[in-house]
């Protein structure tokens, strides 16, 4: 990943509560969070469902988008003072034009999937106490960096009902 973060030539800092991006917008670079912390999510009728985070030492993007070029669905938010490195979809392009480098950005891109497939496995499957537990064991950071509103609803779950789990 260490390569992809040196293409960078750009950095950016997005005060708190601000947008990254905004559904209909079309994502053209990869972002690595420095510092802060970023929540992607969808707007389902008036109502916000949190998909991801990102924070300190993350690549996060509009993945659709990126790899399609057509307009995302999704938003981009700061939780908090954000500092982003911005790598374009023609740095990225450029760099892949290296079989060593396209061996990296697949094993990227399949962790990312592997990463998406447990989420919505744990969403269907499991109990809101076992959906704690796993983001807990396989996050430990993200109750560190995200307040627990956020991480209430990325878990489907009231933020009460992540308070219980939290003190049991």
């Amino acid at each position: 990943m260490k390569e992809i973060i040196e293409l960078s030539d750009n950095k950016m800092l997005i005060e708190r509560n601000k947008f990254l991006k905004v559904k209909g917008s079309i994502d053209t670079n990869l972002y690595y969070i420095e510092s802060g912390s970023v929540r992607i999510f969808v707007l389902d009728e008036y109502q916000e469902q949190t998909i991801r985070f990102g924070y300190k030492e993350n690549l996060i993007v509009s993945l659709d988008s990126f790899l399609t070029g057509k307009p995302s669905d999704l938003f981009i938010q700061a939780i908090k003072k954000t500092v982003i490195k911005v790598v374009s979809k023609q740095q990225i392009d450029k760099f892949l034009e290296i079989e060593s480098n396209r061996n990296l950005w697949i094993k990227i891109l399949e962790n990312l999937v592997l990463q998406q497939m447990e989420r919505e496995i744990d969403i269907l499957t499991n109990s809101p106490k076992e959906r704690y537990e796993r983001v807990l064991k396989r996050s430990p950071q993200l109750f560190q960096e995200i307040p627990n509103r956020h991480i209430a609803n990325y878990l489907r779950m009231s933020p009460e009902t992540l308070s219980r789990l939290k003190k049991s």
